[in-house]
């Protein structure tokens, strides 16, 4: 277990926010993660785990604690399928490479997600016609109050388009500590019409792909339109994809022939936050040290010394501008504090 007191928190998240903490502890078991809960109280306890998906706006008067739980293994198997287990400190990317080391399929469209295992249940984490919902078995979550140990099978974790009960319901109550995926062993069912895809296996003329081929296709594309973390502070799509009924969607066509969209069913459609944001003339701009993205308009990017007040007030500036030309109401995808 580490004890700190008074730490900057900009090396805990990926936008690189130099805030501080009062109090940081960060726990590699599930027993060290008890006795902290046992010694603190609930509403004094920050969660922070690969600091990915979150935007911190200012000091934090709490203890932040880092849920740092390692290990992952396989749980059973048959001829056609693995359900294999990932503790929640587990890096989301290295775990999926080691998933198809072991040429276990299912996670392969989710290659390079920054972030660890733990959160992903919690945004129900997808790209590429996959979303994690599609192969999750179950987690093991600990309830903060009375710390008990909880099963949650998919159905208990009322799953939607980046979300789930951990990030509505039952928020704050829970700190999942493992995860559990059902995947492939044989016969994987490959997802390349989302996308750019098929257009790079072609590219590479590569007529018949295997999952690593998929994954290799994905880190590409995300790499050629996603800054690196490390490089140029930021937390991948920052914007949700807004989803519209159909009929405001045609409206919009007949306006912006050009405006892509996915369907969800008869009446709903899914359309691209990033077409929204570029169509806008806002892909490349930029408030100081705070900006968007030049090569992808979903990404709000940290130039160096920006603060999160800062690319908090930028995504309310596209809000608004979005919402006044296309009459669509983005939603944050990334949490807020």
């Amino acid at each position: 277990m580490q004890v700190s007191e008074n730490i900057s928190l900009k090396n805990y998240n990926t936008f690189g926010i130099d805030v501080n903490a009062k109090k940081f502890i960060s726990v590699s078991s599930s027993e060290e993660l008890r006795k902290v809960l046992q010694q603190t109280y609930a509403s004094e306890i920050f969660i922070l785990g690969g600091g990915s998906n979150v935007l911190l706006t200012r000091d934090i008067n709490k203890t932040v604690l880092h849920i740092g739980l390692t290990g992952r293994q396989i749980i059973s198997e048959t001829e056609n399928e693995v359900v294999v287990e990932a503790n929640a400190g587990e890096n989301w990317h290295q775990f999926v490479l080691w998933t198809l080391e072991h040429d276990f399929g299912g996670l392969e469209n989710l290659s390079l997600i920054p972030g660890n295992v733990g959160t992903a249940p919690i945004q129900n984490i997808g790209a590429y016609g996959v979303e994690l919902k599609d192969v999750f078995e179950s987690c093991t979550a600990i309830r903060i109050q009375t710390l008990e140990e909880i099963n949650f099978k998919p159905e208990d974790c009322e799953f939607g388009y980046r979300n789930s009960v951990f990030k509505q319901r039952l928020k704050g109550e829970y700190i999942i500590t493992s995860v559990r995926f059902r995947l492939s062993k044989t016969q994987h069912k490959l997802h390349t019409g989302y996308g750019a895809i098929n257009d790079w296996l072609i590219r590479e003329k590569i007529t018949k792909p295997g999952i690593k081929d998929i994954s290799n296709a994905v880190i590409a594309i995300r790499q050629s339109k996603l800054p690196d973390p490390r490089v140029l502070g930021n937390s991948g799509s920052f914007f949700k994809n807004p989803v519209i009924r159909r009929e405001e969607y045609l409206k919009l066509q007949e306006k912006f022939p050009g405006i892509p969209s996915y369907p969800i069913d008869e009446n709903l459609v899914k359309v691209p936050a990033g077409w929204l944001i570029d169509k806008a003339g806002l892909k490349g701009y930029r408030r100081g040290d705070a900006g968007v993205h030049q090569n992808q308009a979903l990404v709000l990017v940290n130039y160096g010394e920006a603060t999160g007040e800062e690319l908090l007030d930028l995504s309310y500036e596209i809000k608004n501008q979005i919402y006044s030309e296309f009459g669509i109401k983005l939603e944050a995808e990334v949490n807020i504090f």
